[in-house]
């Protein structure tokens, strides 16, 4: 093992807990080494990994089954380059002319392409690391609108009817049949286009008590459902509007 890899027994279990894998170990004694990822010299690695590999169990270290995996895999792949080669094949190729290494090596890319990405990653700012949110509780009150008593409302209903009494002997009005959700419809539509609308607007004098009566519920069954809000100002007039 190369002394500038020499890492002392008591801290070989801490050393170990750094690295995330085999692969992660491996990757480590490459980049240490400024060694080619593509051109592992696997004699070398091997024996640098196993040494690593025998002094923790010599210090009695727990190791994960996946580094002792890795280890029988390097022992394969140096077994495999050792062994007698074809004519011709690279020093490197096993006695098939295949380079017993490139599976490996292909592994390594692809997690240190992973583990490039995951650094990437921790960079940017994070909840709770970099910066905690802060809940801020604003509590907006609603402005109080005078309720309308049931005084005023009959009030208003005796309003409309003397209007509509005056309204039906200027004009000839026929019976006919009326329905309050009819009335609802359109004084839903009447708020949408007006806002906030003065009570006595949506009623259509000329159309006759029956038009005034129907209306009238419509508009009470509209509050009671809470589709529609009736208020009252500081100068008593009363005015209907969404909720």
């Amino acid at each position: 093992m190369p002394t500038d890899l020499y890492i002392p027994p008591e801290a070989l279990q801490v050393f170990l807990e750094m690295f995330e894998g085999p692969l992660d170990l491996l990757l480590y004694l490459i980049r240490k080494q400024n060694l080619d990822i593509l051109q592992i010299p696997i004699t070398k690695i091997t024996d640098q990994y196993i040494n690593y590999i025998n002094t923790m169990q010599v210090l009695n270290i727990e190791l994960a089954g996946e580094y002792l995996l890795m280890a029988a895999v390097l022992l394969e792949i140096k077994s495999r380059i050792l062994l007698p080669k074809l004519p011709n094949a690279s020093n490197d190729a096993d006695e098939d002319g295949e380079d017993p290494r490139q599976e490996l090596i292909q592994r390594l890319l692809e997690y240190e392409k992973i583990k490039l990405a995951a650094i990437n990653l921790n960079t940017m700012p994070q909840a709770y690391r970099d910066y905690l949110w802060v809940d801020i509780l604003i509590e907006e009150s609603e402005p109080e609108l005078p309720e309308i008593k049931p005084a005023d409302l009959q009030k208003a209903w005796h309003t409309l009817l003397l209007r509509s009494i005056k309204a039906q002997n200027e004009h000839h009005i026929k019976r006919q049949e009326l329905s309050v959700r009819e009335h609802m419809s359109q004084i839903l539509r009447t708020l949408r286009e007006l806002g906030k609308t003065n009570f006595f607007d949506l009623f259509e004098l000329q159309l006759g008590t029956q038009h005034i009566v129907v209306n009238f519920i419509a508009i009470l069954e509209l509050g009671k459902e809470g589709m529609v809000s009736i208020v009252q100002d500081s100068e008593q007039n009363i005015f209907v509007e969404l909720v």
